[in-house]
């Protein structure tokens, strides 16, 4: 990607089409409709590219079959239909196929949702992953530091959790396992020693496609080498206090996995994210992390009409999960932009094609899922409580902060690493950096406050969040900060509190 960055999200999303009255049925173009049902279609054309789009209607089965007969004549494959939010994934190699599914009594919006084509079958953390090297005299001292005083053999080395808290909460309460945080990225490695007695496999699938495949290790990376995000994002939400490697921000709530990346490219497109959101909705999740943002476009454009129907499509999927109980905790993003400005650059979309330079305004142009109406976006900070130089920022954008990782901010050894330590595929560990390392621990404090609080909805526990937030304020000389004491463009709120989660 052009942008090195984590991916990232936020959720009530309304519908960009003009909502159909129950009258359809008797608007003056209805006999029309009906006729060219019952009437032999024309073959469409299928000499263009074999492209994913979704077409969004108005939920419900009546609606949904109405749409799916007219995108069959318009050389349409349905690929699934998410009748519960009016959202169908089809695939068509029909190079009118969205425009002429578009003017279709009933479809609200539609759109491809990538430029290049369909093979036969994005994470963003800043860097490589730094493996720990078990054989150094520091972790030798920092296991022996950890037996004395209770601790994971490498928790000392992760300076993150002190920082907001999670080493305290876990003495009064480590989360429930009736909580489940579905972590929907790259797969994850669920055999890990520090992940394996949390992982709950009912609730896990790979949604790659759009269609929900819940075969046993379905939900795992497709290349354990290349796609290691999500088994780190799993490891700081709720690692194992088991005696083995590094500890959770909720080490006794439950994790699941929803695969959304592609093979090989490891992009995320939103018909599979769409998948996931509803997939995690109606299998009990409390919370879902999402440290991506929805390929190929950085921002999608609501005057743009592909872009727009991305827009629908998954905020649709998001507001479903919220409805269902579920809160969405999403990065703001790894290329130190601010979302609240009117107007910045994207050089790196379409990311799956040719990029062409362009610029946008993020009121319109909205990160997806990070800018969707109510999901929790989260900056990243480093061990001085500073934002993390990478991170996206935003006066009324930021909803919190946790710890991200910086290079440039060390900590006191033995930690030394300035970086998250989490766990990889393989039994390993390393340290990554990034907003989607910050985004779980705040998926692991929502799951704490859920933990506590087990009635409250998600607006309730986005708002505990936000109260018990622990607001730094504005760095001295820094006009990248504005805002308040309490409320500031770098960490929202404030740092998220584990401590407070369980006590308060």
């Amino acid at each position: 990607m052009a942008h090195p960055r984590s991916r990232r999200m936020r959720a009530l999303a309304v519908p960009l089409g003009l909502a159909l009255t129950a009258s359809l049925g008797f608007l003056p173009n209805a006999a029309t409709a009906a006729s060219a049902d019952s009437a032999p279609a024309a073959a469409a054309p299928a000499d263009g590219p074999l492209l994913s789009y979704v077409v969004n209607t108005t939920p419900g089965h009546g609606a949904v079959g109405k749409v799916e007969k007219a995108i069959a004549q318009a050389g349409g494959k349905v690929i699934v239909a998410h009748e519960q939010i009016g959202v169908i994934v089809v695939h068509s190699a029909n190079p009118q196929f969205a425009a002429t599914i578009r003017a279709v009594p009933g479809v609200q919006t539609a759109g491809a949702t990538r430029t290049a084509p369909l093979k036969a079958t994005g994470t963003t953390d800043v860097g490589k992953p730094q493996k720990v090297d078990l054989s150094k005299s520091q972790l030798k001292a920092a296991g022996s530091a950890a037996k004395a005083n209770g601790q994971e053999p490498l928790e000392p080395l992760q300076w993150d959790l002190p920082a907001i808290k999670a080493d305290q909460a876990a003495k009064v309460n480590p989360g429930s396992r009736n909580v489940t945080v579905a972590i929907i990225d790259t797969g994850v490695d669920d055999t890990h020693p520090d992940l394996k007695p949390n992982f709950s496999a009912k609730q896990s699938a790979n949604c790659v496609g759009g269609v929900a495949d819940t075969s046993k290790g379905a939900w795992r990376p497709w290349n354990p080498d290349e796609d290691y995000h999500g088994t780190h994002v799993a490891g700081t939400i709720a690692a194992a206090r088991n005696g083995v490697g590094v500890a959770g921000v909720a080490p006794g709530v439950k994790i699941s996995a929803i695969k959304v990346s592609e093979p090989e490219t490891s992009l995320f497109y939103a018909e599979s994210v769409v998948c996931a959101f509803v997939f995690a909705a109606d299998h009990g999740v409390a919370v879902t992390n999402n440290s991506y943002y929805v390929d190929p476009w950085m921002f999608n454009c609501k005057d743009d009409a592909d872009q727009a129907a991305i827009i629908d499509a998954v905020g649709r999927a998001a507001s479903y999960a919220q409805r269902k109980g579920a809160i969405n905790i999403a990065a703001a993003g790894n290329s130190n932009l601010d979302l609240a400005a009117t107007k910045l650059t994207d050089s790196g979309s379409p990311n799956d094609s040719t990029p062409v330079e362009r610029t946008v305004n993020p009121k319109t142009c909205w990160d997806v899922p990070t800018q969707l109406p109510g999901t929790v976006t989260v900056a990243a900070t480093g061990v001085n409580k500073l934002k993390s130089a990478y991170s996206n920022y935003g006066l009324g954008q930021i909803d919190v902060a946790a710890p991200g990782g910086d290079s440039k901010q060390v900590p006191e050894l033995p930690a030394k690493n300035g970086n998250i330590l989490s766990t990889m595929p393989g039994g390993d560990w390393a340290y990554l950096a990034g907003t989607s390392m910050a985004t779980p621990h705040v998926a692991g404090v929502a799951a704490l406050l859920k933990s506590a609080h087990p009635k409250s909805s998600p607006r309730e526990i986005q708002w505990l969040l936000k109260e018990q937030a622990d607001n730094p304020g504005c760095p001295a000389g820094d006009t990248t900060c504005t805002g308040t004491k309490h409320i500031n463009s770098h960490f929202g709120y404030g740092i998220v509190d584990a401590l407070d989660a369980v006590k308060k």
